[in-house]
Formats: structure tokens, sequence, C-alpha cells
């Protein structure tokens, strides 16, 4: 009987063994299963799209086919393509011939009433994110939404301007609130300064909490004096917005009449 309860456990601790091999081999081979997937896929996306309007004369697929007899289709020949295209209208942009082009380019899409819209906004936006001295996107915060005392992580998109502003008695800022796992859908909440908590994390860190929806946390880089002592904690404001809901309004302050 003791021989037999031996090996039983010599057989448990086998098992054992060999299931902590296998998640660990899940560990291993599935981030990078998972990123080589992707990234197969966008060059994919990218070749079928940009190596049929390359002339035949220029193109090595064409080349290797018509010459040497090979069907391989090179991967990736559409993405470097693509790099050399825009690199080269960057150069071009960057000249007084370039500039004149663009700016009449510019004047043709003001004329057409929808195009103009779509242009301006698109264009505003890739000027103020990929600008050196933009601050977007580029610190990651602590707030509470959807309601007090939940907790969400936001990135700050810069400061409220205009009549939202003028609008609200606080000083308030663009706060973009991401869903999980898909940080590209969110929600643009315009949150008081003094209700935010400015978090040490960088905004990779955060971005990656976001997509893991919580299962992969950055440690906490801070002192042991800091991370013992908490800045905030999830107040109620009942007896106020009460009060607000019985009267009916939203605003903090009731209009003035003259």
């Amino acid at each position: 009987m003791a021989a037999r309860r031996r090996l039983y456990r010599r057989r448990f601790r086998v098992f054992s063994r060999i299931r902590g091999y296998f998640f660990a081999g899940i560990l291993v081979t599935m981030p990078l299963t998972i990123t080589f997937a992707l990234a197969w896929w966008i060059i994919g996306i990218v070749d079928n799209h940009v190596v049929p309007l390359i002339p035949d004369g220029w193109n090595p697929d064409h080349y290797l086919r018509e010459t040497v007899g090979l069907e391989i289709g090179l991967p990736g020949l559409g993405v470097i393509v693509l790099l050399v295209v825009i690199t080269l209208i960057g150069a071009l942009t960057a000249g007084l011939l370039g500039r004149m082009v663009v700016n009449m380019g510019e004047r043709i899409l003001a004329r057409m009433p929808v195009i103009r819209n779509v242009y301006s906004a698109v264009k505003q936006i890739m000027e103020t994110v990929f600008k050196n001295q933009s601050k977007a996107f580029r610190q990651a915060v602590l707030l509470e939404y959807p309601r007090r005392g939940l907790w969400t992580i936001g990135f700050i998109t810069g400061a409220t301007e205009g009549e939202v502003q003028n609008l609200i008695l606080e000083e308030v800022v663009n706060v973009y609130v991401p869903t999980t796992p898909n940080p590209t859908s969110g929600f643009l909440l315009y949150v008081p300064r003094k209700d935010i908590v400015m978090l040490d994390m960088s905004v990779e860190d955060a971005v990656k909490m976001v997509i893991s929806i919580g299962i992969v946390a950055p440690p906490d880089t801070r002192s042991e004096a800091e991370r013992s002592m908490p800045v905030v904690s999830a107040a109620t404001y009942e007896n106020i917005d009460a009060m607000r809901e019985r009267e009916g309004r939203k605003e903090l302050f009731s209009p003035i009449e003259d």
C-alpha cells in the first residue's frame, strides 16, 4: 500500500512538472505568435494595396517571375515602398515648390463643402499629435468615472479652451478615457483639474493595463514613503446631488437674472 502511494505521488509530481512546462511554453510562445501574426497581417494588407501599383520595370517580383522563374512575392515590399514614398513627399513639401503645390491643393479642398471639414479636422489632429512640443497623450491620470467611488485611468489630451471652459466655474482639462480592451474607442471628458490624480506610471504602462483589462499591472516605482501614503479617497456628495436633482438643474449655481 505504501509503495502504491509513493508511486502515485511520483506520478503526480511528474504530471505537475509537465503541466508547469506546458504553461511556461504558452507564456513564451503566445506573445510571440500574436505579435508575429499581427505584424504579418498588417504587412499583407499594405503589400496587397501597394505592390500592384508598382510598375513592372521597378517591381522585383516581376523581375524574379520573368527572369528567374520564381513566384515568391517578397514580403514587406509594399511597406518599404510606402515608407520611401512618404519620406520623399515630406522632402518635396519642405521646399518652396512643394509648399506651393500643397497650398494650391488645400485651396481646392477648401471649396468642397463636406471634404473641407473632414480634411481640416484630420489635419488639425495630426498636427497636434505629431508636434514635438505637443503634450497630447503624454500623461496618464486617475479619476473617478463613471461615478464617484469608481476609479479609472485616463489620458490628458490638452487644456480645455473656448466656450466649454467659459461655461464651467472650475479649470478643466480634456481627458480621454479609453475602453477595454480596445483603447482606440473611448470618451472625451472635461474634468476639473483638482479632481485629477497624476500617475507616475508611463503612458505605455497605462495602455498595457487598459489592453490587458487590468491583468498586467506595472510595479509601483515610487518610494516606500509615497507608497504607504494614500492620496485620494472616494467621496460622495449625496446632499448636493439630491438638491440639484430636486431643482431639476445640472449647473452649480442658478442662472443670473437681470
